[in-house]
């Protein structure tokens, strides 16, 4: 279901967007039951926001969807960090995936044998070394799910392991924080963004913007030990990944799978190619980005696939 067209670059959606304004306290009042007058005031109170709420522009429907999935994730987050902060040891995998709608399409593959094990694993890690030797801090662990419900994925981009030096890894794949140097693969990336859509190069690496929207940023290996690439390979994060895109493959229908690289390209084996799509390219890394990674157009053509299934396009300037 792939497409090789391309199309002139997609409008900006996000410039909009502002952080929601604070709600009105209102004064609590003695309930009373309503009379014929009131309940006609508020009848056409109700007409008169259903139509406020037509009358919203696109761009304000998406600014008030945006900010409704933000605040979501950062629940989210909180709940992670505080189970973390309230723990006495460490925190068991299982307890870390707290979004609803995974917990659900998932239902039972962290209890699986594989998975048990792969969770004492990352816990004797945890505890054998220093408090910053595993990467990402471990409420971040699953943040790629958490911040991406399973209802709401429009496109996954596949990774490999995380990053593996100080401060880099957030659990979202290619995305660093706000103030950390931006690799080299990211920077290619924004360069193809910017020859694909026009899109001015961020001065950072953050890519939470992107997961709000729907684009699962999903690394196959979700730890790793702090300086040394895929040490956590091959110990059971690999078999609870393909689990996800199995997922995704099965219930979902028209999901955009970005393949970049080898790794990346074995995952095809796991999706159903008449149901969604599936876009391969070489991987943006320095040595390989000039081998078929550039020039691929994959946002664009993205966000082409989405808007012919009637799905809003994701918005990649950030």
């Amino acid at each position: 279901m792939s497409t090789s067209s391309s199309s002139a670059p997609s409008k900006t959606l996000m410039d909009f967007f502002q952080p929601p304004s604070k709600r009105i306290k209102t004064t609590p009042t003695s309930l009373s039951i309503p009379n014929a007058t009131d309940a006609n005031a508020n009848a056409n109170a109700n007409a008169n926001a259903n139509a406020s709420s037509a009358s919203l522009s696109v761009d304000q429907k998406l600014r008030v969807d945006y900010n409704k999935h933000l605040a979501k994730s950062k629940r989210n987050l909180k709940t992670c960090l505080d189970r973390v902060s309230n723990s006495e040891g460490v925190v068991k995998l299982e307890e870390l995936l707290v979004e609803d709608t995974w917990l659900e399409a998932l239902s039972g593959e962290l209890q699986k044998p594989y998975a048990l094990s792969l969770s004492k694993f990352v816990e004797s890690e945890i505890c054998s070394s220093s408090n910053d030797a595993v990467y990402p801090p471990s409420h971040l662990i699953f943040n790629a799910l958490n911040s991406t419900p399973f209802d709401r994925v429009k496109a996954v981009i596949l990774g490999q392991d995380p990053y593996h030096g100080p401060g880099q890894a957030m659990g979202l794949s290619f995305s660093v924080p706000e103030g950390v140097k931006v690799p080299s693969s990211l920077v290619n990336i924004f360069k193809e963004l910017k020859e694909d859509l026009g899109c001015s190069v961020p001065r950072h690496g953050n890519l939470e913007k992107w997961a709000v929207q729907g684009v699962l940023l999903l690394n196959a290996v979700l730890t790793v030990r702090k300086h040394q690439a895929n040490s956590h390979a091959k110990k059971g994060w690999e078999q609870f990944t393909d689990a996800v895109i199995k997922t995704i493959s099965q219930k979902r229908e028209g999901v955009v799978f970005l393949l970049w690289g080898n790794s990346a390209r074995e995952k095809s084996r796991l999706i159903d190619a008449t149901k969604h799509h599936i876009l391969q390219a070489a991987h943006p890394s320095g040595l390989s980005a000039n081998r078929g990674f550039f020039g691929c157009r994959h946002f664009s053509r993205t966000n082409q696939l989405l808007e012919k299934r009637g799905i809003d396009p994701i918005d990649w300037q950030l």
